[in-house]
């Protein structure tokens, strides 16, 4: 396999056999996986061969691998041609998403009560990889109203504000939702999880603006040099999970109805006309809608403790998934097409003018909440006209080691000593917890947003540095 540097941060895998589009990445080139050495080129390469796959198979700046798709790629199926749905396009955290809030508090007025709130949201904050829950369902209607109408079922319930839905990606839920394609043992994993964390790279952090790069677009996010900010990172928990296992399985058996084959079986796919194909979208809307769900009660809690403690109230600037699969309409060889947009690893980036947002972000575009990894900055950026990869950005910084890998290039150290040194408050983690998330099982995050906005996918807004994080 070769790269061919097409331009600047643009790199592209030649079509051949079996593929049906070139495959397209997007990053520096000290930021590009050495070809056969994790395997997410070759992924790159293998989802090119999608049936009804249009454009090219695209990999963000923080590509590595993945399940079936790398994590960090973006790929598009035409649905009225046999174009496919694929659960390994979306993943087993299915909408593991973030949402960022800010605070009516500068760094300053927190830095004397920082302990104070973080033992507070350790102690309100359920986390790890068992059970536990900031809210608990009352039974099966419970459940189907967090599958059915996710955040807005949270705020109806009292957990939130109106203006939380309007600053969440669909307004809060997937309109399309089927709890009746959810199996019992995905409604049993994930009934005692709402308002959870969970473990791995998923965390709370309180953070602080420290750079502004675009005063015009950070004034309408609501973001100014020093404000306290807190930033959730999360998913759909053991339900998500359970769907896509279920869901890889199913479609595995019907490929052979449908005479598809793939070169891998994590690439297991249906048509999305097709009842399976139906189900499956109907089941992922639904974990999506408890994903958000999920966030929606984590911010309650955050809520309570930064006003208890500190008297500040928390504002949401935008929550926005990075593991879907969507049906959206966009422009394919000089015709609008309805297109299965599976977005893994990768974020939505609307631009300016977009329909699906909200009236007061019109103007400048959807805030893309980019997370550093455990210890280094996270970003905001925005949207802009004319990008490529379907309006996608990359979702994160994209390791670079394994957890194994990690943990053992971390021995002999103490990484809550390093956090600390850097001041930043460690609540809640095991030594090999923390151990898996150190920067240095990742890429340079700061490269990778330089890359992502070169590339002009989005364009930068601010840099946000932790103070404090909460981890599983």
């Amino acid at each position: 396999m070769d790269l061919v540097e097409e331009s600047p941060y643009r790199f592209r895998i030649d079509r051949r056999d079996p593929m049906r589009v070139p495959g397209v990445v997007f990053a520096a080139e000290a930021l590009l996986p050495e070809i056969g050495a994790d395997g997410s080129l070759e992924q790159v390469a293998a989802v090119a061969t999608l049936p009804g796959i249009v454009d090219a198979s695209f990999a963000m700046p923080d590509v590595h691998l993945g399940y079936g798709f790398p994590i960090g790629g973006v790929a598009a199926t035409d649905v009225v041609a046999g174009g496919v749905v694929s659960p390994g396009g979306v993943g087993f955290d299915i909408s593991c998403g973030v949402r960022l809030l800010t605070a009516d508090l500068d760094l300053a007025g927190l830095r004397p009560r920082l302990d104070a709130v973080m033992d507070g949201l350790a102690e309100t904050t359920p986390r790890g990889a068992g059970r536990g829950a900031a809210w608990h369902l009352a039974g099966r209607s419970d459940v189907d109203g967090v599958l059915r109408d996710g955040s807005r079922y949270a705020v109806q319930r009292g957990f939130g504000v109106e203006r939380d839905l309007e600053r969440c990606e669909d307004h809060g839920a997937l309109g399309d939702a089927d709890p009746e394609a959810v199996g019992e043992r995905a409604i049993e994993r994930g009934a005692k999880q709402v308002g959870s964390l969970g473990s791995g790279n998923h965390f709370l952090e309180v953070q602080a603006v420290t750079e502004v790069y675009d005063q015009r677009v950070a004034e309408v996010f609501g973001l100014r040099p020093g404000q306290v900010c807190v930033m959730i990172h999360c998913g759909s928990r053991g339900l998500g999970h359970q769907i896509c296992a279920d869901y890889v399985r199913r479609m595995e058996k019907a490929m052979r109805r449908y005479g598809i084959q793939v070169p891998d079986r994590q690439l297991a796919c249906a048509p999305v006309s097709s009842p399976e194909g139906q189900a499956y979208l109907g089941a992922m809307a639904a974990a999506a809608n408890y994903a958000r769900a999920n966030r929606q009660l984590l911010t309650h809690v955050s809520r309570l403790v930064f006003r208890r403690v500190t008297g500040a109230s928390l504002d949401l600037v935008y929550d926005v998934s990075h593991n879907q699969a969507k049906i959206e309409t966009h422009g394919v060889d000089g015709e609008r097409r309805s297109l299965c947009v599976h977005r893994k690893g990768a974020t939505r980036a609307l631009p300016p003018g977009h329909p699906d947002l909200p009236a007061e972000l019109t103007q400048v575009g959807q805030p893309v909440l980019i997370p550093g990894s455990m210890g280094t900055a996270s970003y905001v950026l925005t949207g802009v006209s004319g990008a490529p990869a379907f309006a996608s950005s990359c979702h994160g910084a994209g390791r670079v080691r394994s957890r194994k890998q990690a943990v053992r290039a971390e021995r002999g150290q103490d990484p809550r000593e390093q956090l600390v040194a850097q001041d930043i408050a460690v609540r809640g983690a095991s030594r090999r917890g923390l151990a898996e998330e150190m920067p240095a099982a990742y890429k340079d995050v700061d490269a990778v947003v330089e890359a992502t906005e070169g590339a002009g996918l989005c364009r930068k807004v601010a840099r946000l540095t932790p103070i404090g994080v909460v981890k599983g």
